[in-house]
């Protein structure tokens, strides 16, 4: 097993400190308390500074936590109060549908699933918690680029893969597509990135009206198109992911959409 890289390990020391205090912290208390030389210290703690994770009073020169450590820890303790508030309605929306529910958020230029709910069948099912979708490709992906300019930016970076006949992968093309999902209020994916599969989408805002993060069901294309793969989506199951959007969304605060 590969052994740990000490500057990571003072840089984490030295955020741990600045954290448990309530008070800014000298250069000397920082380097006394870790048992480091000042040199180490100061050079630890500049490169924190540089990259937005400590900050420095200019008057007294003591240090603090900065504001790119807050944003980070509250950018997950977002997706955990999504998930948290998601759990009944994904759960619900999985029993009504008899499919797959998916709860996925941007993250790397693809879809981070945060929450799975597995079909209520008997068949062997494996959880995807943790897995990544792509944006371009799948019904969740394509609803958070549609809604959110910082998803089509990540797109635009991203490559876009042809997965199978269907994909979408021309920037012009996406963008067509985005605007009648803004449209509608919802988006879907038939047999884009896994043959045979299809998938429905709706969008998730918080009490700022941001988005936040897509609840996607999937499921055979036989059961969730009306003629098969050749088909349009069932109106039904439409309805039953937009509600479970909605109802999510109202549960973080957001206005009625």
């Amino acid at each position: 097993m590969a052994g740990s890289i000490q500057s990571l390990e003072r840089a984490a020391a030295i955020l741990r400190l600045l954290a448990g205090g309530e008070r800014r912290l000298g250069l000397s208390d920082v380097a006394a308390s870790l048992g480091l030389a000042k040199g180490t210290a100061h050079g630890i703690l500049r490169t924190l500074q540089q990259e937005g994770f400590v900050e420095q009073d200019p008057d007294s020169g003591k240090y603090q936590l900065g504001a790119e450590l807050l944003r980070l820890g509250q950018s997950y303790l977002d997706v955990h109060e999504l998930r948290a508030r998601a759990l009944v309605w994904a759960d619900d929306l999985a029993r009504a549908s008899g499919e797959t529910v998916y709860l996925g958020v941007l993250h790397k230029r693809g879809v981070l699933i945060v929450h799975h709910v597995f079909r209520p069948d008997d068949t062997r099912q494996v959880l995807e918690v943790g897995s990544m979708q792509p944006l371009h490709s799948t019904a969740l992906g394509k609803v958070l680029v549609a809604y959110d300019p910082v998803a089509r930016a990540e797109l635009q970076e991203g490559e876009r893969e042809a997965f199978t006949a269907h994909t979408l992968t021309d920037l012009d093309a996406i963008d067509a597509e985005a605007a009648v999902i803004r449209e509608r209020g919802w988006a879907s994916a038939v047999e884009e990135t896994w043959t045979g599969v299809a998938s429905i989408a709706a969008l998730i805002q918080d009490r700022r009206r941001n988005p936040v993060g897509a609840v996607a069901l999937n499921g055979p294309v036989e059961r969730v198109c009306v003629d098969g793969a050749g088909g349009a989506v069932r109106p039904e199951l439409v309805v039953s992911v937009r509600e479970a959007a909605r109802a999510i969304s109202r549960d973080l605060g957001a206005p009625r959409f």
